[in-house]
């Protein structure tokens, strides 16, 4: 009599995409207090690898997780920031861009899709992606197709965005567990790992990056009164996201917090540090 033998369950998985130089986006990721590799992914991207234990532990679904994190990460900086996530029931993404709503879209894991299409136009219009070619291409991903699974639909997500610029490194496919997109990450030669090192040596790492100008892509240090009033805008919307946090036992919320906290505490710091004639 035959044996009824399962297939191997998925192991979870994420990568963290932002639209941004490694050396911006660095200083950033510490702030999330997560093991993470960094590495180049193509023209004016990175890609942030996570160690993935909040999901490899049980305590959070690696969907809720990965939105926190892009949630986290966009909210202080201007570049966005895409999360791919995949389990053994279904794939998807989300796309955050400073305080705007996040958009994602998910698949089932044959595949089929479980998201609205409306979704898919406002992420190529935020990434600013070509409203006809691209949006024709991301519209395809919405219809059935018995021959595509998620790992596939995800894949061709990934094949439209290297018309932006994207080109993830050899190994770093949705799809794969943590440790085999570890392994992928480590073998690159300008992977750095990221890791919290306390406030006072991010704070130093960021006004370092400052003073190289390698962030002024995306914070306006011009010392001019607009960046001061920036400054203070990030302090006065930090307070509030971290207090809501807090209540709401909400790790996502807080990090957002802290990380406008920072930003504008910094922004602050270098403003008084050089005062202008």
């Amino acid at each position: 009599m035959p044996t009824d033998r399962s297939a191997p369950t998925p192991a979870p998985g994420a990568l963290l995409l932002c639209r941004a130089e490694p050396e911006a986006v660095a200083p950033v990721a510490q702030l999330l207090r997560e093991p993470m590799l960094l590495t180049r992914a193509g023209r004016d991207w990175s890609v942030l690898v996570p160690e993935g234990k909040p999901w490899r532990d049980g305590a959070e679904p690696v969907d809720r997780v990965l939105t926190g994190w892009a949630g986290a990460l966009a909210v202080g900086a201007p570049w966005p920031v895409l999360a791919l996530w995949w389990d053994a029931d279904r794939s998807g993404y989300t796309l955050a861009s400073g305080f705007r709503r996040p958009v994602g879209y998910v698949w089932l894991a044959n595949g089929t899709p479980a998201g609205e299409d409306e979704a898919m136009r406002t992420f190529a219009a935020r990434l600013g992606l070509d409203p006809v070619l691209d949006v024709q291409s991301l519209d395809q991903l919405t219809k059935p197709d018995a021959a595509a699974d998620a790992r596939a639909r995800l894949t061709g997500l990934l094949a439209v965005l290297t018309r932006a610029g994207l080109t993830l490194p050899a190994g770093l496919a949705p799809g794969e567990p943590a440790d085999r997109l570890r392994e992928a990450a480590r073998a690159q030669p300008d992977t750095r790992p990221v890791e919290w090192e306390g406030w006072r040596e991010t704070v130093r790492g960021e006004l370092e990056a400052v003073a190289g100008h390698r962030l002024a892509p995306w914070l306006p240090w011009s010392g001019d009164p607009r960046a001061r009033a920036l400054a203070l805008a990030q302090v006065a919307a930090g307070l509030p996201l971290a207090a809501l946090g807090l209540r709401r036992r909400s790790g996502g919320w807080i990090t957002a917090g802290a990380l406008l906290l920072a930003h504008g505490a910094l922004g602050l710091a270098y403003d008084l540090s050089h005062p202008r004639d």
